[in-house]
């Protein structure tokens, strides 16, 4: 979304202010009125998402600690598209009243957030004490929800590791960030479990590892030397392996604790929030249609998989082979069936293409699953885009197919779709995005789409859209913009209500 979620090798390097539709294959259009909140199951929740680097601010106050991505965007504003950084955010740390209100008035059921790990472990681990602070301002978020109505989905990992587990051991290449995460999440499940009842371990695991270890263009900014990124060290063969696995122990470790202890008189419930693209074969050509099932493997089967089955899809030992670290017997048994849920976050689908030329080149993640990725087939997008350069097409019946998708392979599970939403590029045309149709249409076709995954048999049980406000997204900084709500970034971060808000008002309402 280079955004979050970036395209393998795009960098949004500047701000766009002409927004247009890119000619692509488009799906037969929709009334925008097709579905409304009625047509889901009765007690299905409507949320909207966030991450506290994205949304606080306060970034060096109230006894916080220093997180990874603090260091890298105040250490390599370069990489960030406008040199921006999360200091200040959209500064919900202070405003958190005002936005809960905003959401109340849309019609939300839950806030989907994320808790600063160094906030409440300002050096990254209980023996370096607990920031009361902290506690403190989670407390009052959590309280303030609940006096308005509205459920707190709370993520554990929203991709801020504290900078202190950074220097003392490189964090997640190092096992020992098993037992720290564990105890952090023991924390918050002690502070805040008698409230929350919706907890999410991590956030995108694939996301954060593809662009901190194989492309180097999130923090910690790593990749293998000769790739065309400058990284801060790093190898794109064997790091984002070593990541993953440990981040699925942590997962695990931190269910377990969860359901020994905390389930039973809390009564929550504990699943971890995936990502994945929908993928097309790029042809009808038996390679290109094994390419699309390795592009499956290698992000959503990645970290689902062995959670399902207790090991990694059968292409990732295939091709990854001695470079993919092994799960012992009793960690097979820790991590099957370790959720309660899964969560989803789905944008946009691409074409895969079988690579010839993978192997023939330095070894690495991107070579590993033999396939190019891309929105685009002969020169026509997958799917409209807000602007031609755009990594994210929409592409509304993916999502349906996703879902089906993951009834299948994955033992049906129940789903929660944790983030979906459409970007703008920033513009000095504020009236041009506050008249955000191209946002309307890709919300409501995305939930006709997911109506229709639901009357097919899949358990999806909510839907989160991304996001309640324009933030900071990470290395394209502020020259995008997800949200529904707009934010003056030059006039007090004055919150200004979008069409496409006023839109969801009306759809939760009927």
């Amino acid at each position: 979304m280079a955004s979050k979620h970036t395209s393998n090798l795009l960098s949004l390097a500047c701000v766009l202010v002409i927004v247009v539709v890119s000619k692509a294959a488009v799906e037969p259009s929709h009334p925008i009125d097709a579905v409304r909140r009625s047509s889901f199951p009765k007690g299905f929740v409507f949320g909207s998402s966030s991450s506290a680097y994205q949304y606080e601010g306060a970034a060096f106050k109230y006894g916080k600690g220093p997180s990874i991505w603090d260091t890298y965007t105040h250490q390599h504003p370069e990489r960030i598209a406008d040199g921006s950084n999360g200091d200040i955010a959209a500064d919900s740390y202070h405003r958190y009243k005002e936005d809960i209100a905003i959401m109340k008035q849309i019609g939300f059921d839950a806030f989907r957030f994320s808790i600063s790990w160094p906030r409440v472990f300002p050096k990254g681990k209980l023996s370096g004490g607990v920031n009361m602070e902290g506690i403190k301002y989670y407390n009052n978020l959590i309280n303030e929800l609940l006096a308005h109505g509205i459920k707190p989905y709370v993520t554990l990992f929203h991709w801020d590791l504290p900078q202190a587990l950074q220097d003392e051991y490189q964090g997640f290449m190092d096992h020992r960030v098993i037992n720290d995460f564990r105890d952090y999440a023991e924390l918050c499940f002690k502070e805040f479990g008698d409230r929350v009842k919706h907890w999410i371990t991590f956030n995108e695991q694939y996301i954060f590892i593809t662009n901190g270890y194989v492309y180097g263009q999130f923090a910690p900014g790593r990749c293998s030397s000769w790739q065309p990124f400058n990284c801060l060290g790093g190898d794109s063969a064997t790091e984002p392996y070593i990541v993953g696995h440990n981040q699925i122990l942590a997962h695990a470790a931190a269910v377990k604790v969860y359901k020994t202890k905390y389930k039973a008189h809390q009564r929550g419930e504990i699943g971890v929030t995936l990502f994945s693209n929908w993928y097309v074969p790029y042809s009808d050509a038996k390679e290109d249609k094994e390419a699309t099932s390795r592009a499956f493997d290698f992000s959503l089967g990645w970290f689902l998989h062995p959670l399902v089955y207790g090991d990694y899809p059968t292409s990732m030992r295939t091709f990854v082979k001695e470079r993919l670290p092994k799960f012992t017997k009793d960690e097979r048994i820790l991590i099957t069936n370790s959720y309660d849920f899964i969560g989803i976050n789905y944008y946009t689908a691409n074409y895969a293409k079988f690579d010839p030329n993978a192997t023939s080149g330095n070894t690495s993640y991107v070579n590993d699953i033999r396939a190019t990725l891309s929105t685009d087939r002969d020169g026509v997008s997958i799917g409209p885009k807000v602007n031609a350069s755009s990594w994210l097409a929409a592409y509304p019946v993916g999502l349906k197919n996703l879902m089906i998708y993951i009834k299948d392979v994955y033992k049906n599970p129940i789903i929660y779709i944790t983030e979906n939403g459409s970007l703008d590029f920033n513009s000095l045309n504020v009236d041009k995005l506050l008249k955000d149709l191209f946002r309307i249409k890709y919300y409501h076709n995305h939930l006709k789409n997911l109506h229709e995954a639901i009357k097919a048999g899949v358990r999806v049980k909510s839907y989160f859209a991304w996001s309640l406000l324009d933030v900071f997204e990470w290395s394209s900084g502020f020259t995008v913009r997800f949200g529904v709500v707009y934010v003056d970034y030059k006039n007090n971060l004055t919150r200004i209500s979008k069409d496409s808000a006023k839109w969801l008002h009306n759809f939760l309402m009927t």
